[in-house]
């Protein structure tokens, strides 16, 4: 089996047994967690994202801490972006625009200046060892699980592999990252964008 198809398995995974033991070691990694995204201050990326009907859509991330990230699809007519306040999805093509308050968002404890996962995620099991999956708490917006693998050379020991996004009607949008680099030059130009021109 693969690392991909492992990966796509945990993230996945549904009910929770949880032992003593098993408090222990998600305690660890909450902590092991919360200090890789302590130790990031920006990061770049290309990503694949997978709807729940199996399209596909390719383009380039930008994040920097706090509360700014800009998914930019490759065809330019849709664009995702949060300003350090708002998470604004907008559509070039028909002209619409959605925002809402990043901090009600899953993503919101991703992108904060001072993470703290302490009731707010939690670390689900899996087979792999290699691999680090944590899911937030549901939020009104939905639901977000990551996927770290662990690298004793990234930051704080985990390099973002990726993350599965369902929504409040249950869509699931899964993101794989490749070519990630950590603590890189990111202007807060990239956080802007033009409104879109209703048709």
């Amino acid at each position: 089996m693969t690392l991909t198809m492992r990966f796509a398995r945990a993230l996945l995974t549904g009910g929770l047994v949880v032992s003593a033991p098993a408090l222990a070691a998600e305690s660890a990694d909450l902590a092991k967690l919360k200090a890789h995204i302590a130790s990031v201050q920006t990061m770049t990326a290309n990503f694949v994202q997978t709807d729940s009907r199996g399209r596909s859509a390719a383009g380039t991330l930008q994040l920097k801490r706090p509360g700014k990230v800009r998914f930019q699809y490759g065809s330019g007519d849709l664009l995702l972006v949060a300003d350090g306040r708002r998470l604004h999805f907008l559509d070039y093509q028909v002209g619409q625009k959605s925002s809402w308050p990043l901090d009600k968002t899953p993503l919101g404890p991703l992108l904060s200046g001072s993470p703290d996962f302490e009731g707010k995620a939690q670390i689900l099991p899996n087979s792999d060892s290699r691999i680090l999956i944590a899911r937030a708490k549901n939020t009104s917006y939905g639901q977000l699980t990551l996927a770290f693998l662990r690298s004793p050379s990234a930051p704080g020991g985990l390099q973002m592999y990726g993350w599965t996004a369902v929504d409040p009607q249950g869509h699931r949008t899964t993101v794989k990252l490749s070519n990630v680099r950590y603590n890189v030059a990111v202007p807060d130009s990239a956080f802007t964008f033009a409104e879109p021109k209703k048709h």
